[in-house]
């Protein structure tokens, strides 16, 4: 970025950068949102149990993202700057600290059973859960590789590529689980362990395509010759890095995991209807995720080139157009919530009525905490573009579950509000993080660079 940018040429640049990125993201959520949809057509039990299994992997994966994020704004800092080596080093480091995640989280998923029975699901719902994670888990190593990919190569601002992949991954999904979930084409009918399989394979497909762009499309960074070496001190800078980010990304994503497990102590139906409300909800969020790493990028090639009105300017765009998502989401949940909840369950689901009226209210809730989960997750991206991490895991960790879980419990089992005094719990969390962290940007962080280049010029 530099300093002689219009509005309208900051709002260009954000658009080549990030549309590829808004759009890579609703398709890489579109992999979920596929399993939901057709395991809600084949069973809502399966459904239900995917909710679950889907987000004990979902939390796992993304709480090992970490390192994978530290990516994008470490790069994007060091190749703005001329720094080649620097982009080399930390990114395969990133991938060396993903495998050893995977290795640790794997046991947690391969004896999920317990843990599900522990935190008081069915034993049905425990039970199918854990038959899909024996599979799924798997799937953990390609897919924080593939994490790590993706975040180095938004740095570099070649997002196209990481677009395309991640729809042929949506198109390799549909046709694992048409053919494995429902026994079509002359393949075993395996429910929701099919959709597993699905998931696993995708993750594999896109992996090898991303590694094999990178080897043969940035070879100035040469990813791939002596991988096996270590570099210890990048790991340290990735890791420091790193950590927090994957903490804060645990305490929100661990909010609404815990949503669910309360959720599921009101029965199958909210399971099933919180599970689709969720994905619907999320599926607007993956538009505020994309602005959120244009955000990340921009910030970190502004904070290479010390250029501070660029990253001012470039955050104030960034917010209006999230603000305008919201605006459109809000709308969308309110006026037709029933389409919307219709679309995951078959007409012939005897419990389709139910959990559609359950679902409606639900998305109500979501409705009101739009705006709070989009400021905070664009004031968390920006941050972590400018490489503030370990504050801004303190504020998410003290809203989201000293505030955010208390309000959630209480609105929703001791004043009986039921799922919908669960939905307000996470906006009273969301609101709070957001209110913060804004302040820790534009009223901490800006002022104390701008002192930084007054001192420098």
């Amino acid at each position: 970025m530099t300093p002689f940018l219009t509005p309208k040429q900051h709002l260009r640049a954000i658009a080549v950068l990030g549309l590829p990125l808004i759009l890579s993201h609703v398709a890489q959520f579109s992999i979920s949102l596929t399993d939901a949809l057709m395991l809600g057509w084949y069973d809502v039990t399966a459904l239900a149990a995917q909710v679950l299994g889907g987000m004990m992997f979902f939390v796992l994966f993304l709480f090992g993202s970490g390192f994978a994020w530290a990516v994008m704004p470490m790069v994007a800092e060091a190749e703005t700057a001329g720094e080649s080596q620097q982009v080399r080093r930390v990114t395969r480091m990133a991938m060396w600290l993903s495998i050893l995640f995977g290795a640790v989280s794997m046991p947690l998923m391969l004896w999920s059973e317990p843990i599900l029975l522990g935190l008081g699901q069915t034993e049905e719902i425990a039970r199918e859960a854990s038959r899909y994670l024996r599979v799924a888990g798997w799937g953990i190593f390609p897919a924080l590789l593939v994490m790590v990919l993706k975040s180095y190569l938004a740095a570099l601002e070649r997002t196209q590529v990481v677009l395309w992949v991640t729809v042929g991954a949506v198109v390799v999904n549909v046709i694992v689980n048409y053919a494995l979930i429902f026994g079509n084409w002359g393949a075993p009918e395996m429910g929701i362990v099919g959709a597993a399989w699905a998931s696993v394979a995708v993750q594999v497909v896109s992996l090898v395509l991303l590694a094999v762009y990178a080897a043969l499309v940035t070879k100035e960074h040469a990813l791939f010759i002596r991988f096996w070496r270590p570099d210890w001190e990048a790991f340290g800078q990735v890791f420091r890095l790193g950590w927090p980010i994957g903490i804060t990304t645990l305490a929100e994503v661990g909010l609404f995991a815990a949503s669910s497990v309360m959720m599921g102590w009101l029965g199958t139906l909210p399971l099933a209807a919180h599970g689709i409300a969720l994905q619907i909800s999320s599926l607007m969020f993956m538009i505020h995720l994309g602005l959120g790493n244009v955000a990340t990028v921009r910030a970190g090639r502004a904070l290479g080139a010390r250029d501070i009105h660029s990253l001012r300017r470039g955050a104030q765009i960034v917010l209006m157009l999230s603000l305008v998502t919201v605006a459109v989401t809000v709308v969308l949940f309110l006026a037709v919530p029933e389409f919307l909840m219709g679309l995951f369950l078959s007409p012939d689901e005897p419990d389709r009525p139910g959990v559609i009226a359950i679902g409606v209210v639900l998305l109500a809730a979501a409705a009101l905490f739009q705006l709070a989960d989009a400021a905070q997750v664009m004031a968390l991206s920006l941050l972590r573009g400018v490489q503030d991490t370990r504050v801004p895991m303190i504020i998410a960790t003290l809203s989201y579950w000293a505030v955010g879980m208390p309000v959630a419990y209480v609105l929703g089992f001791v004043l009986n509000w039921g799922g919908v005094g669960v939905w307000l719990g996470l906006a009273v969390g969301l609101a709070l993080a957001g209110v913060f962290m804004m302040w820790r940007f534009w009223g901490v962080i800006l002022p104390r660079l701008d002192g930084r280049t007054a001192v420098a010029a």
